[in-house]
């Protein structure tokens, strides 16, 4: 067991390594524009794989499990419409406690679990590397500052941003414009006809 153990973290640090010496090959070429365009295209980049992530990465345990939870909360929601109010109740608590609990903890642990392998360990992987790959003393090396950009601050002394604080700010910033073009997307897509169009159609 203890081969095994030590051949498999062999394996994930090669790996790792690997996947470190890509990030580098990649974002060489972007050192030119500065350290701000480097962290940005982190940011967007992992919004990028984590979206993708949760398209391709869905097991069919939680497509069983949601199709299930979803069954037995419309028959609780049905049993919950008799007349007889205590009756429906005492009804739904026997659904609750006969599967619809039981289902809802595996449904919730299986998402949990698939949300942590598809969003918290991608923005991980970044945050590990970038604290290792451009820490204060590699940016100064690469671009001539320790720091990303320089906050005023009243005390007289300038607040220096780091690298991961300013990656998980744009990380964060980059969600919100996403989230923002996609429901535009979406209202456009779904919001009806113009008179315009509609008579355009018909001709």
């Amino acid at each position: 067991m203890d081969e095994f153990m030590d051949a498999l973290w062999g394996n994930i640090l090669i790996m790792a390594q690997y996947g470190a010496s890509l990030f580098d090959s990649f974002l060489t070429p972007f050192h030119v524009f500065g350290p701000l365009v480097v962290m940005t295209l982190l940011a967007i980049m992992t919004v990028a794989v984590t979206k993708l992530l949760n398209r391709i990465i869905i097991t069919k345990r939680y497509t069983r499990l949601e199709k299930d939870f979803q069954h037995w909360f419309n028959v609780r929601q049905e049993a919950m419409k008799g007349e007889d109010y205590d009756k429906a109740k005492r009804l739904a608590r026997n659904i609750d406690q006969a599967k619809l609990n039981r289902i809802y903890y595996d449904y919730f642990l299986e998402g949990f679990l698939l949300g942590l392998m598809r969003n918290v360990l991608p923005i991980f992987l970044v945050c590990t590397y970038i604290n290792k790959f451009y820490r204060a003393e590699e940016l100064s090396r690469l671009f001539g500052k320790a720091y990303m950009i320089s906050i005023p601050s009243t005390g007289g002394e300038p607040i220096l941003v780091g690298a991961v604080f300013y990656y998980i700010i744009t990380l964060l910033l980059s969600y919100l414009v996403w989230f923002i073009i996609s429901k535009l997307a979406t209202k456009k897509v779904s919001s009806p006809k113009s008179l315009k169009s509609v008579t355009a159609d018909l001709a």
